[in-house]
């Protein structure tokens, strides 16, 4: 059985920092580029960040360039999304999903349940 395991949301501070976790199983997941989306009541999902099976390429929507960073760890069969200097704007429940920065959006791709990031005073 194919599963995609977030954690480690919650709520955080503006400004502060949070490291989510993606923990895949039932499926090769060396073999598959992997991304992470958002999604907040009301509205679209918003894509925000992908990298390549091997780890070496990561992209990033502007709206959090410089401030997320996505990685994998293979050999654990895990991806990460750390973000920091948190804005109240990045408040969304948090996807991962297989898929590249085009593809992502795929019905067919694999999907996790999210986690809630809340970034309040």
């Amino acid at each position: 059985e194919v599963q995609l395991v977030e954690s480690g949301g919650g709520l955080v501070q503006p400004g502060g920092s949070l490291r989510l976790s993606c923990a895949a199983s039932g499926f090769t997941f060396g073999s598959y580029d992997m991304s992470w989306v958002r999604q907040t009541p009301g509205k679209g999902p918003e894509w925000v960040s992908s990298i390549n099976s091997g780890g070496y390429s990561t992209y990033y929507a502007d709206s959090v360039k410089g401030r997320f960073t996505i990685s994998r760890d293979n050999a654990e069969n895990t991806l990460y999304l750390q973000m920091n200097s948190l804005k109240p704007e990045d408040t969304a429940v948090y996807y991962c999903t297989t898929g590249d920065s085009s593809t992502w959006y795929r019905t067919e791709n694999y999907w996790g349940q999210g986690t809630q990031v809340t970034v309040s005073s």
